[in-house]
């Protein structure tokens, strides 16, 4: 028996990268999963890939999380057709990477849009159900780049925001049954980060090879090990957890 034999779960930005590995972990242990990504093609063929087991179900839905009304819409659509929601993992994202003097209002305003106000809405549709069934699992991606990088003035303020909605909504829930909790990924081997490569000219895996060799545990991450602590911290063995992010990026740089 699986611990999510029974569980629905929402994730955003599933289609690929952490968010897919997310949805894997979760379906390979018997829950039924709402692939959300602003990509309908792509969310459709990762659905279609999804281990699912004896009794789940599996959905794919095409959304821009960073608008009021298709995240209630998402919302709700996971629940008809899934027949209730227990987690929800808030993973949407991506870059506009520029240095401060360079970056436009456009950049910025994209960026926050998708990860914080799309965090906020996301969480605020499914909270109402949670509330109503005193039972909840919220995950935020957050990451380490929340502390400060390079041309990322955008995306850095938008992850440590999240952190700061996280332990905002880990309070106001809690007493409902609903935990809230965050992951600060490191750097994880993604299409994000290969494209990260690129912009400094550099090959996939040379830039791999850089990182890891930059790394206490002497490699790089992979969206397995980000889904390995989410299939915790959305699971019952984390409820007395809420409110935290957890990092987890081989150490760090050191």
């Amino acid at each position: 028996m699986g611990r999510y034999e029974g569980r629905i779960a929402l994730i955003t930005g599933a289609a690929r990268g952490i968010g897919f590995g997310i949805a894997s972990r979760l379906a390979a242990e018997g829950a039924s999963v709402a692939v959300v990504d602003l990509d309908a093609d792509a969310a459709a063929e990762a659905a279609g890939r999804l281990p699912v087991t004896t009794g789940a179900k599996v959905i794919d839905i095409a959304a821009d999380i960073g608008g009021g009304e298709a995240a209630e819409a998402a919302v709700a659509r996971a629940v008809a057709e899934l027949g209730g929601l227990h987690v929800l993992v808030n993973n949407a994202g991506v870059t506009r990477d520029n240095l401060i003097h360079k970056m436009t209002e456009d950049q910025w305003d994209t960026v926050m849009g998708v990860h914080l106000k799309g965090a906020f809405l996301m969480s605020r549709a499914a909270q109402r159900h949670f509330v109503a069934q005193r039972y909840g699992k919220i995950l935020n991606l957050s990451s380490t780049a929340a502390f400060g990088s390079r041309g990322q003035a955008n995306y850095s303020t938008a992850k440590m925001g999240v952190q700061g909605l996280t332990r905002t909504l880990g309070l106001e829930l809690g007493p409902f049954g609903v935990n809230v909790n965050a992951i600060a990924p490191g750097f994880i081997a993604t299409e994000m980060t290969d494209g990260a490569a690129r912009g400094l000219k550099l090959g996939v895996e040379e830039y791999r090879q850089i990182r890891a060799e930059r790394n206490p545990v002497r490699r790089i991450g992979f969206p397995e090990d980000v889904a390995a602590a989410a299939a915790f911290l959305c699971s019952d063995e984390a409820s007395y957890i809420t409110g935290q992010t957890l990092v987890v990026d081989g150490g760090g740089k050191l």
